[in-house]
């Protein structure tokens, strides 16, 4: 049984991984702001809740002490809000990362463990499915970021001998996905649909992303970050879908029409991320067992709740 913290705990990803660490016997220490009582994972004897923020030191520095894995799914930004303010990202995200592994070593954590982008910080490329030794070239400060906090995993590596293992998460979708954020296209046109309002797509539809379903991308983390011999891994389903073959999908799932109106994509955005997820299947024999209509219907019925409730 590792004891396990989880920077981010109340966050979509950050709270399933608590979930499912804790069904695979370890034990969680979860950490977020937690402004309210209301935590998005399931309350557990094994899960140690603890409020505080990411961008104080001190609670940094007493959070890690007595861990031995430290998952870093913790994030100040969105690509939106980086886009907008990229210094923010820097000042925030980066530097408060650099502090954690400080901490870190100072608390002798076997190894830290990192939410990185695969939707993003490859970069435009003309491969079918990007590996990962692709050298990444991404255009996005959110992505940016991201690979930043990687390049100093590495030093930490070198020079203190902190381990790390960092996954490179496609597009991630499902229950828990914050409506307020922005974030990800499929909870942002199911709860337009469910508003009975227009979708808006950018560009003319032909991008193409590669969709996981969270439960997926935790169960996958949860089974290799104490066995794992490498050190990054792309996780994603390594199939592609255009955002035009996605709005069938969910009209097709959803049974509801709506309007589609188009807008000018951004000029960070990349036309085609499909990851190539060979090493981490190679390695571990699995693969993301959720198919897009299975994750999607779970995804739609969380989506009206949330809109009926007032969320």
């Amino acid at each position: 049984m590792a004891k396990c913290l989880v920077l981010g705990a109340n966050g979509f990803i950050g709270s399933h991984l608590v979930d499912e660490l804790v069904a695979g016997g370890h034990e969680v220490r979860a950490f977020d702001r937690f402004r309210t009582n209301e935590y998005k994972f399931d309350k557990h004897p094994n899960v140690e809740v603890v409020s505080g923020d990411f961008l104080n030191r001190h609670d940094i520095k007493q959070v890690v002490e007595g861990m031995d894995y430290v998952f870093h799914f913790i994030s100040t930004t969105t690509p939106a809000t980086a886009e907008d303010d990229p210094l923010i990202d820097v000042e925030t995200n980066v530097q408060m990362s650099i502090e954690l592994f400080q901490e870190c070593v100072a608390a002798d954590v076997k190894k830290v463990i990192f939410a990185s982008t695969g939707g993003a910080i490859y970069g435009e490329n003309s491969s079918e499915h990007v590996g990962e030794d692709i050298t990444p070239l991404p255009v996005s400060p959110y992505a940016i970021g991201k690979l930043t906090i990687e390049h100093y995993l590495r030093y930490f590596d070198r020079k203190f001998g902190l381990k790390a293992l960092t996954f490179r998460i496609s597009n991630p979708y499902g229950e828990r996905q914050s409506l307020a954020s922005k974030q990800g296209v499929i909870p942002i046109f199911l709860q337009q649909i469910a508003k009975n309002e227009p979708i808006t797509v950018l560009g003319d539809g032909s991008m193409v992303r590669d969709y996981i379903y969270v439960k997926d991308v935790v169960r996958m983390i949860a089974g290799s970050f104490e066995k794992a011999e490498g050190n990054l891994y792309n996780l994603g389903s390594g199939h592609g879908l255009t955002i035009n073959q996605l709005v069938d999908d969910i009209r097709r799932i959803t049974g509801r029409d709506f309007e589609v109106v188009h807008k000018d994509k951004p000029s960070t955005y990349v036309d085609k991320v499909v990851l190539d997820v060979s090493r981490y299947e190679n390695e571990f024999h699995d693969l993301p067992t959720k198919s897009i209509d299975e994750g999607m219907k779970a995804t739609w019925e969380y989506v009206q709740q949330q809109v009926r409730d007032g969320a």
